[in-house]
């Protein structure tokens, strides 16, 4: 492949940063641009190791002085020649100092095809590579360590025995029938359906844990809904841990949604404080409660925060009981799980009340109840228990073995659905012959998701989503 180069740092100064090369000509370029201490040309240092000396503009000029390193194929990360220039992290130097290696004959690296290379020289299967951006992107360490394992091949070691089942099923079939006369052991009906629903039982665990997996990587989109003045704001500040809303006593003040990402009881929480829900005649507020219905329709979890639950015997006032009956009922009614947030206990000094008592419609109840402070911290871990409850980290063994996006969610039930279909054909006495198709079929999505069989425009969008250098 020809020569790519791209600046693999930051783009802010930094006291070091790094320019990678990969191809065919990269050590050439790196002698026309490298000029070691010892005198020695870069072509022939010792492999993976760091040598000191100066790096030269395309004029020949001293630009830094640094290191760099070279990793002869194929024992490289792209699995092709590679190498490594490492100076100070000056914007200016890292441009010469690519300049430098355009003139030398490389040009500019897409986004990820660095580890595009890697994954077509065999160094990675897709799952792996896929794992190299969710590292990158990981936002706890929960995330990181999920990334990690997924990069040592946690995911291909459960798919590989799925496969490799499927596979002798397909090649003894075929062996009989296109060796006939060799003696070669027919494969039943029995052993067929056996294989399959040994592998639609292994897909079935990969995808009951593949919500984990995909609340580890993306978080969980956090609803703060309620009715004004109810320490919405207040309730996502203290998540927070500074003052990212505006808080006053003024009813409507939050006008728009205000996102934040936090983490509560080792979840990742994409929050959003949502305008008050009332009636209301500003045109500006009407538009801010139109916002937060929708929020509160695409939400994974909301959080319905009300400030006259922390005090039960204190009625709601009638001009806000109908409004919020009708929330309780609209939250009740949704597709997402919610909690009931009873605030500003530091006002009461007590525990929340029994909901029971508000006289609610017929709604499905909360998922928990919890009675806390945003000022003062009381109760917060009460939440965060919650929290921690309705999205459970799981087994820490599972890292690197879950399904983290949609591209392998479907790609696994697509290959379940085969193999359903295939024992469907078996037990309504259909030839071993028909259940083939679905077996071949299964292996196509099970090759989608680690790259055996991917297309090339799949490929091409898995890579677009990382960065240049990487």
């Amino acid at each position: 492949m020809d020569t790519i180069a791209a600046i693999a740092t930051g783009p802010a100064a930094a006291a070091i940063g790094v320019v990678r090369v990969s191809g065919q000509g990269c050590f050439a370029c790196c002698d026309r641009l490298f000029r070691a201490a010892s005198q020695t040309p870069f072509s022939r240092q010792e492999p993976r190791k760091m040598v000191f000396g100066e790096m030269l503009d395309a004029e020949g000029r001293v630009i830094d002085r640094g290191l760099a390193v070279r990793f002869p194929a194929p024992h490289s990360y792209t699995g092709e020649d590679s190498a490594e220039l490492h100076c100070h992290g000056s914007p200016v130097v890292l441009r010469e100092l690519l300049s430098a290696l355009f003139a030398a004959g490389a040009r500019q690296a897409g986004p990820g095809e660095f580890t595009k290379r890697a994954f077509l020289n065999g160094r990675l299967d897709l799952t792996q590579a896929e794992a190299v951006i969710d590292l990158i992107d990981a936002e706890t360490a929960a995330a990181a360590r999920n990334a990690a394992a997924q990069l040592e091949g946690g995911l291909r070691r459960v798919l590989e025995p799925i496969q490799e089942t499927l596979l002798d099923i397909a090649s003894r079939f075929y062996a009989v029938v296109d060796y006939p006369d060799e003696d070669i052991q027919d494969v039943n009906p029995a052993e067929i359906a056996r294989a399959m629903a040994s592998a639609e039982d292994a897909l079935t665990r990969l995808l009951a844990a593949c919500r984990r997996g995909q609340v580890l990587k993306k978080g969980v989109r956090t609803a703060i809904v309620g009715l004004p003045n109810a320490g919405k704001s207040s309730l996502l500040n203290a998540l927070a841990g500074y003052d990212r809303c505006l808080v006053t006593d003024i009813p409507g003040t939050t006008r728009d949604t205000v996102e934040e990402s936090v983490l509560c009881g080792g979840v990742l929480l994409r929050l959003i404080d949502t305008a008050g829900l009332r009636e209301t005649e500003d045109t500006v507020e009407q538009l801010g409660v139109e916002r937060s219905r929708r929020a509160m329709e695409e939400a994974e979890l909301i959080l319905l925060v009300d400030d006259t639950l922390a005090a039960p015997e204190t009625p709601i006032p009638p001009a806000l009981r109908e409004t919020f009956l009708r929330l309780l009922n609209e939250v009740g009614r949704g597709r997402a799980p919610w909690i009931l947030v009873a605030s500003k206990r530091d006002l009461t000094g007590q525990s929340a009340g029994s909901i029971g008592a508000i006289g609610a419609p017929d709604w499905r109840g909360p998922a928990a109840y919890v009675s806390l402070s945003a000022l003062t911290g009381e109760g917060m871990e009460d939440l965060e228990k919650a929290v921690a409850d309705l999205f459970p980290a799981g087994d820490s063994g599972e890292a690197g073995s879950l399904l983290t996006d949609h591209r392998q969610e479907d790609a696994a039930r697509r290959a379940r659905s085969a193999l359903r279909r295939g024992r469907a054909a078996l037990e309504d006495g259909l030839t071993p012959d028909a259940a083939l198709t679905d077996v071949e079929e299964a292996l196509d999505a099970l090759g989608e998701l680690t790259g055996r069989t991917a297309r090339e425009e799949l490929v091409s969008a898995v890579f677009s989503r990382f960065c240049v250098g990487k």
